[in-house]
């Protein structure tokens, strides 16, 4: 029962409060022969018991492996700090990007306070439980880059560190483009044009909207946006009245001035985009650096993100040509594809607080099935679990909130 309970999570992805639920009506309906049906709280302390112990379970293995390392977006007021741990040979093994079928998390440790020293701490307690990595995947998050420098210099480790290509990527179109008068120029139009046709018969012709966060690790779609609308407001003529055509000028006027910048940014985005996706695909070897060194070709000389993206190369084939002959991890990218699925089922909670359900985190890589549940679930028990929590969250929103309202009796039911 304990098992079946965790796969409904874990695989079907339902949620806690619908397991139960799920169970009576297969018993009553499908003649599931089930004895009973567990509460859901039950169920929620069956899946985080498993997350523990599969975390405790973390030992050295006999292959190298790659550290992918990342902090997760502030939830509440802390962030979680999660280390997974890739085979050399799983990118070459799967033929396509890695899954989360493919990585084990090794570390998982939840902050409020996140600098380099404490990342460098972190960094040392888990890498002596699993053994040191051949190499380490991250993003260019100065936090991090710091705490594995503190923690080489601690370990008296040189593990090489491998920048991940999105945000060197990103990092190198901000460079080119944000402080330019043409790009700012296209944003604000984009802006206007999105509030002029939101909630119109041409709402579908908006702007992708770009998050206010790493805006340029998705900037290729809005590129793509502004190539396709020069092509549709390039018809010679003038525009019937009321038309859409009339409409859309009237929502971006001057847009076409900008047509040599477009097709510039536009171009650039594209052939960042076929870069990307190379190497998150098929990984860093000789056969993908040359791929991706012809796609460079396309940008001109003076171009940052050409210089950026050539400098990368160089730097990373040599990596991949002293560690292994496989094709290398380059992408930290299944991190946030962890931290997707992890805040599904978070968001899913009326309390949006980083607490003790991170340890979902674990169970929600590789793949788990019967034995592995079990095995984790026999090494740790529900103490464990209380410990844990005590231990590594001392403070959730709802802890806090109660312990402010303790003493006063207007919050309290039956008083007004």
């Amino acid at each position: 029962m304990r098992t079946l309970c965790v796969l409904l999570v874990l695989r079907a992805v339902v949620s806690f409060r619908s397991v139960p639920r799920i169970l009576d009506l297969l018993r009553t309906q499908a003649l599931l022969c089930v004895s009973w049906v567990p509460h859901f709280t039950s169920v929620i302390n069956w899946t985080l018991r498993v997350g523990l112990g599969l975390l405790r379970q973390v030992a050295p293995i006999s292959q190298p492996w790659v550290a992918i390392i990342d902090h997760s977006i502030d939830v509440g007021t802390k962030k979680a700090l999660v280390v997974l741990r890739v085979p050399l040979e799983a990118l070459s093994q799967r033929g396509a990007a890695i899954q989360l079928g493919d990585c084990e998390c090794i570390g998982l440790t939840v902050a409020e306070t996140v600098n380099g020293e404490t990342v460098a701490l972190h960094l040392e307690e888990i890498f002596t439980r699993s053994g040191t990595p051949v190499a380490i995947t991250k993003d260019c998050d100065a936090t991090l880059q710091k705490g594995v420098r503190l923690w080489m210099e601690k370990a008296h480790a040189a593990v090489p560190v491998i920048e991940d290509i999105g945000h060197v990527m990103a990092g190198a179109l901000k460079a080119q483009f944000e402080n330019t008068s043409n790009y700012k120029r296209f944003t604000t139009l984009a802006a206007k044009a999105a509030k002029s046709l939101r909630q119109t018969e041409l709402a579908f012709l908006i702007a992708p909207k770009l998050r206010s966060k790493g805006r340029f690790l998705s900037i290729g779609k809005l590129a793509c946006w502004g190539e396709k609308m020069l092509g549709a407001l390039a018809v010679t003529g003038r525009a019937r009245k009321g038309s859409p055509l009339a409409k859309l000028r009237a929502a971006l006027p001057g847009f076409l001035a900008l047509r040599p910048f477009v097709e510039h940014f536009a171009s650039t985005a594209v052939t960042v985009s076929h870069v990307m996706e190379t190497l998150k695909n098929k990984g860093l070897d000789r056969s993908t650096y040359e791929q991706c060194w012809q796609l460079l070709q396309q940008l001109p000389a003076n171009s940052t993100v050409k210089q950026r993206l050539d400098e990368w190369l160089s730097r990373h084939i040599e990596i991949q040509r002293q560690l292994t002959s496989l094709p290398l991890v380059v992408s930290s990218d299944i991190v946030e594809s962890l931290f997707g699925n992890f805040k599904h089922i978070l968001e899913r909670s009326p309390q949006a607080d980083m607490n003790r359900t991170t340890l979902l985190i674990p169970a929600l890589c590789g793949n788990p099935d019967e034995t592995t549940i079990s095995s984790a679930l026999g090494h740790a028990l529900h103490r464990d679990l209380i410990t844990w929590e005590q231990e590594n969250i001392p403070s959730t929103m709802r802890k806090k909130r109660e312990a402010f309202f303790a003493h006063d009796r207007s919050q309290k039911a039956g008083n007004s």
